[in-house]
């Protein structure tokens, strides 16, 4: 049932943000300002390819080693370190930014970019206001000591 509850909320809340809304912005009036990449739009699905390999990969930790899902209303019940979490405390968000970059250079979109960078702040923020105190309320020292070990982001970001 758990994993069911994860593909779920994998098709609506990451593929809305990382398909859907993306899309609508390609196809409106917000999209004023293309730049040809020409050949190396291609690169752009490195990082897509990447980002859904990340999160997949994310996903099944949270599934079956924290015995959860990456919805907030029904989080894993232990604390997830293994997996891309040994490298990362916010794989998934960085799964977010990874696959919207892809996409702004694919479709070489200047209104990707100012999603992109809409959804970081976003993500930044709901981490450090909301997230990260959660956790500790409810993991305690373990997740204290797991923080001053693994990065929130990437090596070399605060």
């Amino acid at each position: 049932m758990t994993a069911i509850k994860t593909l779920l909320w994998s098709i609506f809340v990451p593929g809305t943000t990382a398909i859907i809304v993306p899309y609508l912005l390609l196809y409106s009036q917000f999209d004023f300002f293309r730049i040809s990449l020409s050949q190396f739009r291609w690169l752009g699905l490195i990082p897509i390819i990447v980002g859904i390999m990340l999160y997949i990969w994310c996903a099944w930790c949270f599934t079956f080693v924290g015995k959860g899902t990456p919805a907030p209303f029904d989080p894993p019940r232990e604390l997830v370190i293994k997996g891309p979490y040994q490298h990362s405390r916010n794989p998934i968000y960085v799964f977010v930014v990874l696959t919207l970059t892809g996409e702004a250079i694919f479709f070489g979109a200047t209104v990707l970019v100012l999603y992109a960078a809409a959804v970081v702040t976003f993500l930044h923020l709901w981490v450090v206001l909301y997230e990260e105190r959660g956790l500790k309320r409810r993991f305690g020292s373990p997740y204290e000591r797991y923080c001053e070990r693994v990065p929130r982001w990437i090596r070399g970001l605060p």
